[in-house]
């Protein structure tokens, strides 16, 4: 599956997980958002949650901006856009924090979903910590990849959360 990645350059370029995705040939950067393909885009703020009924997508698309800057408007993209469920962090910056995904995990945990668990561990593989993110999800990207579509990812989710 294609990666792009619509790419704002706010963070710190030595900690950027988008920029060393690119440096190995494993996802494209866009400085646009005119230059960024369509596809399914990953937004938090999206009202339908990726599910493996996307899965006939050709290609992923993430905002990698700040956090702190992350607002609604910045994730104007052409294409379908999904919300991840609930995921753990694993990156040394948001270690442990439901929802706080850098690109790559952003990218990992939808390649799960969507049945590309290899190319998963293969982008995860460039960073020491890409294992420990599997490893804090295994059992809901488990059972997100065992849903049909995004009705049953929130009620998975939902367990989670004790909703």
């Amino acid at each position: 599956m294609e990666l792009h990645v619509r790419y704002e350059g706010d963070d710190d370029p030595e900690k950027c997980s988008a920029r060393k995705l690119a440096r190995f040939d494993l996802a494209e950067l866009h400085r646009s958002a005119r230059a960024t393909p369509p596809g399914v885009v990953l937004d938090p703020y999206a009202d339908v949650a990726l599910s493996p009924a996307d899965a006939s997508a050709e290609r992923l698309v993430a905002l990698d901006c700040s956090w702190e800057t992350a607002e609604k408007e910045a994730f104007k993209l052409d294409g379908d856009h999904r919300a991840l469920p609930f995921l753990v962090a694993a990156n040394p910056i948001n270690y442990g924090t439901p929802f706080q995904l850098n690109t790559v995990e952003a990218f990992a945990g939808a390649l799960c979903i969507l049945g590309h668990r290899e190319q998963a561990e293969e982008i995860l593989g460039k960073f020491r910590w890409g294992h420990t993110f599997l490893e804090l999800n295994e059992e809901p990207l488990r059972r997100y990849a065992e849903c049909a579509d995004s009705s049953e990812i929130v009620a998975v989710q939902e367990a989670y959360l004790g909703d």
